[in-house]
């Protein structure tokens, strides 16, 4: 089989997608002088949560849905499936690039998302696992498969993440619902002639539980403790 190697150089979100959409530039080397005509990839993307990266109390807290307490992170810290996709490379001697694009979801149900999101800055260690078909050969051409063992690294920072979701959905998230809590929600709201979604579900935490005070802005100086007499 030719010895084909892969390596993520980089990673961006796509301005121009209809949705939610990354974008992971790869470079594919074959042995110098092999002629590749083309390539049939897949690729899994999976996160490797424990891979050379620190999680600060914020972000713990955030994760722990998804791995429990930091306590038990030495048993729980496992691998993340990310995505599944597939790449058709064109025909190219001895080294090319190209982009890989990976379609992504904003909805919290995902663990991925649920990952991506609880993060506040740094880099996601991602892992990429290639598999496929080659289609190679000087005269005419070899079938043959890509080797299983091929994958590629990658940090991708995560600004990426966040810069991808403000350009969808600026300042929001989505929340997946059954049809008859929608349905509830939506008398709810009518009973109550409420103008938005977003005043639904503030009228409902405000009823269910007072709000706590507000936290002092950074470098706000404290408040001013005062006395008052006795009567």
């Amino acid at each position: 089989m030719t010895d084909l190697t892969f390596t993520c150089t980089g990673v961006r979100a796509d301005p121009y997608a209809a949705g939610p959409t990354l974008v992971l530039r790869l470079r594919i080397t074959a042995p110098p002088g092999t002629r590749v005509h083309a390539l049939a990839l897949r690729c899994q993307i999976r996160i490797e949560p424990a891979a050379r990266r620190d999680y600060g109390p914020d972000e713990a807290e955030a994760l722990a849905d998804l791995f429990g307490d930091r306590s038990r992170w030495g048993s729980t810290l496992r691998p993340v499936q990310f995505a599944h996709v597939g790449l058709t490379v064109p025909g190219f001697t001895g080294e090319t690039e190209t982009d890989l694009v990976v379609p992504c979801t904003y909805d919290m149900d995902v663990a991925s998302t649920r990952y991506f999101n609880a993060l506040r800055d740094g880099e996601v260690p991602l892992l990429l696992l290639f598999s496929g078909t080659a289609f190679t050969g000087a005269g005419g051409f070899h079938v043959e498969p890509v080797p299983w063992d091929r994958e590629a690294t990658c940090r991708m920072p995560v600004a990426v993440w966040h810069e991808m979701v403000e350009q969808h959905f600026p300042g929001c998230g989505w929340l997946r619902l059954p049809r008859d809590t929608m349905a509830e929600l939506l008398a709810f709201r009518s009973r109550h002639a409420l103008a938005s979604w977003e005043t639904t579900l503030r009228a409902l935490l405000d009823a269910a539980e007072p709000a706590p005070p507000p936290l002092p802005l950074p470098g706000a100086p404290a408040p001013r403790v005062t006395e008052r007499a006795a009567p």
